[in-house]
């Protein structure tokens, strides 16, 4: 396992794509925060940081599986998912030494964003003025929230040979799983059962963590999405071998 996520990160840190991807998303995350006149800092006169919570999961939807459209569709490409399902690793293995190396990347794009966090922190009248327990819930909420997109992403990579493919379906479950839940609930179809179908989608959970409540009902949705998708990917495997 150890190897398949040694693996993965020099692949995708050797590439182009790696620096262009975490590059694009820290630009337009500090565009946002520090330069867009509708969603500025600067402009709002407070040391809150909702704004970029409100606004990074619609970019994780494209960046998570831009991370995880590589997974499995290259070594279809060039011939090595054969050979790595033959070797004596086992499907759960390379399953999981890819899913690790993608929140690795994950987790190291996140702690780049801290900066925010510490320059808001310093800017703060009196310095400090900020709520640091909401801003801990809501980094929480946001790895578990890129947690549960890798699955995707990964789940996606294992269904087609096309990058280009595993992207769009990626980015597209990772849409449905996140926002989806909340419209449906809206309907009038639905009324009696509203509270139960917003609960079953991403939005519900990611912003109870964001409000600085670490509840372990929302920790056990998202490992249960996370158990689910990279289960649905060990089947997909099977399948093949």
């Amino acid at each position: 396992m150890l190897i398949i996520l040694q693996k993965e990160l020099n692949t995708f840190f050797t590439s182009l794509l790696a620096y262009v991807i975490i590059g694009f998303f820290l630009l337009l995350m500090g565009l946002w925060m520090w330069v867009f006149p509708e969603t500025s800092l600067l402009d709002s006169g407070y040391a809150d940081m909702q704004p970029f919570f409100n606004f990074s999961p619609y970019i994780l939807m494209f960046l998570v599986p831009a991370i995880t459209m590589r997974s499995f569709t290259e070594d279809k490409k060039v011939g090595t998912l054969e050979v790595l399902l033959t070797s004596p690793l086992t499907a759960t293995q390379i399953i999981v030494g890819k899913y690790l190396a993608s929140l690795a990347i994950i987790i190291l794009t996140l702690l780049l964003t801290s900066i925010y966090y510490f320059s808001l922190y310093h800017l703060g009248s009196p310095s400090g003025n900020i709520d640091t327990a909401a801003v801990i819930g809501s980094y929480t909420g946001l790895f578990m929230l890129a947690a549960v997109f890798a699955a995707i992403g990964l789940f996606t990579s294992s269904l087609t040979e096309s990058q280009v493919i595993a992207f769009l379906l990626g980015s597209l479950l990772c849409f449905l799983l996140y926002q989806s839940f909340d419209v449906w609930a809206t309907l009038l179809t639905w009324k009696s059962y509203s509270l139960f179908i917003t609960q079953l989608g991403v939005l519900y959970h990611y912003d109870t963590l964001r409000r600085g409540i670490i509840d372990s009902r929302d920790l056990i949705y998202f490992v249960s999405v996370v158990f689910i998708m990279l289960f649905s990917t060990r089947i997909v495997l099977a399948y093949r071998r």
